[in-house]
């Protein structure tokens, strides 16, 4: 019985790798009784029924998923956040940030469109950049116009499952197009009524890029934190965690609790301001969410 991968989920057809084609296949009948939804990015075995159609018969153990996007088995996310149009969030960026590193993926910040940035708002812009890259995390900075930093991009697809996520009209498709032109994906710009992108991207897929498959996602513009409790959040943001061993209480929430490091590293300029309060609102929310029966 023969195994791929799903590169494609689109109108109840999954299509799965094999070799140098994509077969076209449904998953079996059983499947919907037993609770199995198959996802973008799961290994499979399946039989053929007839030429380049047959049926998914069973869907391999995964690493990981996400729900939005619908996607298994990702190694990396290439958080794709704009510099302006729409302007640079933090407070989404750190979002989702929490949430990818709540599944164990690892977040690459890819910022786009700095070739439209103006020269009063840099400074800002590199002082974000500069505390992003001090917590650990990986920073890009490109243009799709001018291709400025899709050298330092394209290296770090290879031999990976990426997903590239964001706010919609950041740019992830037009930053796709510029690595790979053969690509010819749907772009389009910001919407001047609602402030926001509109979404060109209806569906998953994997495509290659520099012999890695990546994901481009439909965009969306928020984020909820239904898997996650409490305790959670200070593991998802690495500064917290490592300020947390310091701290006097295990368990610490970084509220109220005395001799707190995570409070002293915001009081010392240590740990950024805006990202304490960003933990704020997501430990609120948490605890504000309604009970699950």
């Amino acid at each position: 019985m023969p195994k791929g991968q799903i590169m494609k989920a689109l109108s109840g057809f999954y299509y799965v790798k094999m070799e140098d084609r994509l077969i076209q296949c449904r998953g079996r009948g059983v499947f919907r009784n037993k609770n199995i939804s198959p996802l973008v990015g799961d290994y499979v075995h399946y039989e053929f029924e007839r030429d380049q159609e047959g049926t998914i018969m069973e869907v391999f153990d995964r690493k990981n998923e996400l729900v939005r996007p619908p996607i298994a088995n990702v190694d990396q996310a290439i958080l794709v956040f704009s510099c302006v149009e729409p302007e640079f969030n933090p407070g989404l960026l750190d979002r989702f940030l929490v949430l990818i590193e709540y599944h164990d993926i690892e977040p690459i910040i890819c910022l786009t469109k700095i070739d439209l940035v103006p020269k009063a708002k840099l400074p800002e812009l590199e002082s974000f950049i500069e505390d992003y890259r001090k917590i650990g995390y990986q920073v890009v900075i490109t243009s799709s116009e001018t291709a400025e930093g899709l050298e330092n991009l394209l290296p770090l697809l290879k031999d990976k499952l990426s997903v590239f996520a964001g706010q919609s009209g950041v740019g992830k498709s037009s930053l796709l197009n510029a690595l790979r032109p053969d690509l010819e994906l749907k772009t389009a710009g910001i919407s001047t009524h609602l402030g926001r992108g509109k979404h060109t991207t209806r569906h998953v897929e994997l495509m290659d890029v520099n012999g890695g498959a990546v994901a481009d996602t439909p965009g969306f513009s928020s984020l909820e934190l239904m898997e996650m409790e409490v305790n959670d959040v200070t593991f998802c943001m690495p500064e917290f965690q490592r300020a947390s061993e310091k701290c006097k209480f295990r368990g610490c929430l970084h509220i109220n609790e005395p001799k707190c490091a995570v409070k002293t590293g915001v009081e010392e300029g240590t740990i950024p301001a805006y990202r304490y309060d960003h933990y704020l609102q997501f430990i609120q929310e948490i605890q504000d969410r309604k009970p699950r029966y």
